[in-house]
């Protein structure tokens, strides 16, 4: 006896469909663990790109902004410190440009069979946190080879990691949902990344920027974050507070008008892709 699925259209508002991604979760789980399979299919390295690419950029930024700038790190080892921050800048990134790229490249999938569309930019966010949580076993071994001790404050890692990826999936719905009708988003999103990658304090401590200029500096919701995130993994000083709230504020808005948009522009999708 065939099976027969009436497709309603949606009553009242709701930015996201959260009982229609639960319903399809197991599409989520498929295209997660597709995405974590196939990545690194017939690379020689395989995952070690996940450990090599941090520590060689690791390793670069030591040198330039530790040995040859002379900036502070606050103690910490230069080379831990600028691992800490490319290990949850990449963690963004993978996020965002997966998400970015998730509509485009599913385009037949799109096409052809009707699931809950923001399953797709969701999809990435799993083998993102795996390729974290790799980066993450090697920086414990940083800490223990640098005899770094644990923190107290390594308890709130995980509330800023997820402020974290929350500002990166906002960004990357939007994204996604633009570049099905523009596609020059496939080509401005690397750009943003590399220009977010010196305004953020990655390869570098907030205190370098001067202090006329801090105010207007942390409007980037990364450096809160990226304080916040060092000072639980290292105990270093935490500036403000307040720029952990404004990155949470910041990142729930994000995600909140992304889904919006996202949600407006999906019956449009198939049509248009």
């Amino acid at each position: 006896m065939n099976q027969i699925t009436i497709l309603r259209p949606r009553s009242g508002f709701q930015a996201i469909d959260f009982r229609g991604l639960w319903e399809y979760r197991e599409l989520l789980f498929t295209l997660a663990g597709r995405d974590i399979r196939v990545r690194y299919k017939q690379t020689a390295l395989g995952v070690s790109w996940v450990i090599l690419v941090p520590l060689i950029a690791a390793g670069i930024f030591a040198f330039v902004f530790g040995k040859v700038a002379k900036l502070d790190s606050g103690g910490v080892p230069y080379f831990a410190f600028a691992f800490a921050g490319l290990m949850c800048w990449n963690l963004f990134t993978s996020t965002l440009t997966r998400a970015s790229d998730s509509l485009v490249g599913n385009r037949e999938l799109i096409t052809k069979i009707y699931f809950p569309r923001l399953i797709l930019p969701l999809s990435g966010i799993p083998s993102a946190f795996l390729d974290f949580s790799v980066a993450a076993i090697i920086m414990i071994i940083i800490m223990f080879a640098y005899g770094i001790e644990p923190h107290i404050g390594l308890l709130l890692l995980p509330i800023w990691l997820a402020i974290l990826a929350v500002l990166a999936a906002g960004i990357g719905i939007w994204s996604g949902a633009l570049a099905v009708k523009y596609r020059d988003i496939k080509y401005i999103v690397p750009v943003m990344i590399q220009m977010l990658l010196f305004a953020s304090p990655i390869a570098y401590a907030s205190n370098a920027v001067p202090m006329e200029f801090q105010t207007y500096y942390y409007l980037n919701p990364i450096a809160g974050l990226m304080d916040a995130i060092r000072w639980s993994i290292f105990g270093t000083v935490q500036s403000n507070w307040w720029t952990v709230g404004y990155s949470a504020t910041f990142g729930v808005i994000v995600l909140i008008v992304g889904a919006i948009l996202f949600r407006r522009m999906e019956q449009e999708f198939a049509d248009v892709i």
